[in-house]
């Protein structure tokens, strides 16, 4: 038996799992929201351990393990800001940033054909800096509260670093896209 699809399977399971998510933070049921997150962390790492070790990596996994982050990125913050958790202004630019590079990516098809993102170091430590953001809030509405204290310096770390991913973005793949276009003349 082909065991090769469980990476894709433990993947679809954490897009599925946005919807429950936005749902429970919505309700301000914190405890089950914090779990659901603590799982799907879990399941993130799980799936690319396993795809790894096997050798299951498949064009699929590549696509739907972005979605997947971002879909339960995007939940988290909106259903933090709908409960009143988090600021507006830190919602807008975390969906804002990310709307962007949609964008972006978009125009790059259209306009120049395949696009191959490459997360720079700073879209990595924005990424990051999120998902702490998101593990502090939401382990202290579960009654965790760990380092209470550090979440609002962090949200505003995590608002700079989204801006300046954001910048950084707009700047390297505009750069690349002015070159790419400017040889086909």
């Amino acid at each position: 038996m082909n065991w090769s699809w469980i990476p894709n399977a433990i993947t679809l399971a954490r897009v599925l799992a946005s919807l429950p998510l936005f749902w429970l933070l919505e309700e301000r049921l914190y405890v089950e929201a914090f779990w659901l997150a603590v799982v799907a962390g879990l399941s993130d790492a799980a799936d690319g351990i396993i795809a790894k070790r096997y050798g299951w990596q498949s064009v699929l996994g590549g696509v739907l393990d972005p979605i997947a982050d971002k879909l339960l990125l995007t939940s988290s913050f909106l259903g933090l800001w709908w409960s009143l958790e988090l600021p507006t202004w830190l919602v807008a630019l975390v969906i804002g940033r990310d709307v962007v590079i949609l964008c972006g990516a978009f125009a790059w098809w259209r306009l120049i054909g395949a696009f191959r993102p490459e997360p720079s170091i700073l879209s990595k430590a924005t990424t990051l800096s999120q998902l702490i953001l998101l593990a502090m809030v939401l382990a202290r509405l579960a009654n965790h509260p760990i380092a209470e204290g550090w979440i609002p310096p962090v949200a505003l770390a995590t608002g700079a670093l989204t801006l300046m991913s954001g910048v950084d973005y707009v700047v390297r793949y505009g750069m690349r896209a002015w070159r790419q276009l400017g040889k086909g003349e």
